[in-house]
């Protein structure tokens, strides 16, 4: 049996695909930005001596039970509590939204351990030459041990970044219109599953491989000062 391959009718639909491409982009930018500051807050609170002790300890139970039920549950069955779930308490969101609420959550809980990795590395005496100086604890914390911090475990957080932005593609489920749904639409329109499927494999690749670079440029240019 010889199979006849038409990427035509796949790149025919190239409205769709932008569509899905853009809605895929918005949503990890998004999420990056929320989720990372998540994950900064969260880490200063489990982290060793950097604000462990100052958060109440129903605080830091909250925040470890929330990291470790993020982490060891499945992204879609997260995603469809959101979605499905909290209509039932009263709390109805679109597709986008509960997308990109699911994604700070998931993308937050990873990035809390990632981070607190980095912040537990920080040398003491860094901290006590802070200290040292009149530095507040919240100086301490923004100017002398997050960045080295941030440096340390930037690579790892970038990695990270670029498994939410392809776990977005289980949002097609509930018809968030992101790349695997355009891919759904196409091969729904012109029965050429296996075609739009490679198409839309080529583009998560190379959506990879550009988020992973634009982020490790934009990390070496304005966050760790090498141009």
């Amino acid at each position: 049996m010889r199979i006849q391959l038409d990427f035509g009718a796949v790149l025919a639909e190239w409205p769709l695909l932008l569509t899905g491409i853009g809605w895929t982009l918005a949503l990890t930018a998004a999420a990056v930005l929320v989720g990372t500051a998540l994950g900064i807050a969260c880490a200063w609170v489990r982290a060793r001596g950097f604000g462990a002790e100052l958060a109440p300890r129903w605080l830091q139970a909250v925040v470890g039970g929330y990291v470790e039920l993020i982490r060891n549950t499945p992204f879609i069955v997260q995603l469809f509590f959101i979605f499905f779930g909290l209509p039932a308490a009263g709390f109805k969101l679109s597709a986008e939204t509960a997308s990109f609420i699911a994604m700070v959550i998931n993308l937050g809980a990873y990035a809390t351990e990632i981070i607190r990795a980095g912040l537990e590395a920080t040398p003491k005496g860094q901290i006590e030459a802070a200290v040292s100086l009149a530095l507040t604890r919240l100086q301490t914390f923004t100017r002398v041990v997050l960045p080295p911090a941030l440096k340390k475990i930037w690579p790892s957080l970038v990695s990270q970044i670029v498994i939410v932005m392809l776990g977005s593609s289980v949002c097609g489920q509930i018809s968030t219109q992101e790349l695997s749904y355009a891919a759904d639409l196409i091969q729904s329109n012109n029965f050429r599953s296996f075609e739009a499927f490679i198409v839309v494999g080529a583009l998560y690749l190379l959506l990879s491989f550009a988020v992973r670079h634009l982020l490790n440029w934009a990390g070496a240019t304005f966050l760790f000062g090498r141009r």
